[in-house]
């Protein structure tokens, strides 16, 4: 899937599931039920909440609890979703020249392993493998 032109927010939704649909299945089989969520830009609250002061900064959100954190005595609050902010990826794809696909795919890896506890460290190293 080639753009030549920014994608729409649809177009975006479907390159994160098709994105999703290409990570390894038991890694995709752990965040199964977690929403994937695409929006313009993050919004002032979030920018505050993660101390950002460009929306720009900001590619991709991990809301929810970390697998590393959950109990199987937990009462669920609010299912776990993925954000992928559109507007900030596209500007990080015009900068870079990064194949948008390829980009989307390693932002939602990112916030994937930002699901499982991971370091910054083991996911650029998940990036790099897929």
């Amino acid at each position: 899937m080639r753009h030549t032109t920014p994608p729409s927010l649809d177009d975006m939704v479907e390159m994160a599931e098709a994105a999703l649909a290409a990570i390894p299945e038991e890694l995709r089989d752990l965040v199964r039920g977690a929403a994937i969520v695409v929006e313009e830009a993050p919004d002032e609250e979030t920018l505050a909440e993660m101390g950002l002061d460009s929306p720009w900064e900001l590619t991709g959100l991990y809301r929810g609890t970390p697998l590393t954190q959950k109990s199987a005595m937990d009462v669920p609050r609010e299912p776990d979703t993925i954000l992928l902010f559109r507007e900030p990826i596209l500007l990080e794809w015009i900068e870079t020249g990064e194949d948008l696909f390829r980009l989307v795919r390693n932002v939602l890896l990112h916030e994937i392993g930002h699901h499982f506890g991971l370091s910054e460290e083991d996911i650029e190293r998940l990036e790099r493998e897929q």
